[in-house]
């Protein structure tokens, strides 16, 4: 999947819903503590890609470490399909995990692995 297309996605119970406007072309598998416990495959967006239609006083936010991500899950279910942070230019990003993408088949995609346990 190359092209960039409109997704739906949400988290399981269906409370939190969004819009997202991406190509799917850089999803990557990170093994960091969080991660690899969630089994997130994961692609980032500049926050204008993303569009929030329902959920958000659901959301419960996590964070850890340096504090820098917010890991943001519902309240209801516990699925964490999103979450808000800055990239390494400072500007503010979206990471989606694209497993919670409605009709989006993560076997079909090409997924790099990336090595955030030793950042």
């Amino acid at each position: 999947m190359t092209e960039t297309a409109s997704y739906s996605g949400g988290c399981h119970c269906g409370c939190v819903r969004y819009e997202v406007e991406t190509d799917l072309a850089a999803v990557m598998s990170c093994n960091c503590s969080i991660c690899q416990k969630r089994g997130a495959l994961l692609t980032f967006l500049p926050t204008g890609q993303f569009t929030l239609l329902s959920g958000e006083e659901g959301l419960t936010d996590y964070q850890f470490n340096q504090k820098i991500v917010h890991h943001l899950f519902c309240g209801t279910c516990g699925v964490g399909s999103f979450a808000r942070g800055r990239a390494p230019d400072g500007s503010e990003m979206v990471a989606v995990n694209v497993r919670c993408l409605d009709d989006v088949d993560p076997a079909a995609l090409t997924v790099r692995p990336f090595d955030g346990r030793s950042l």
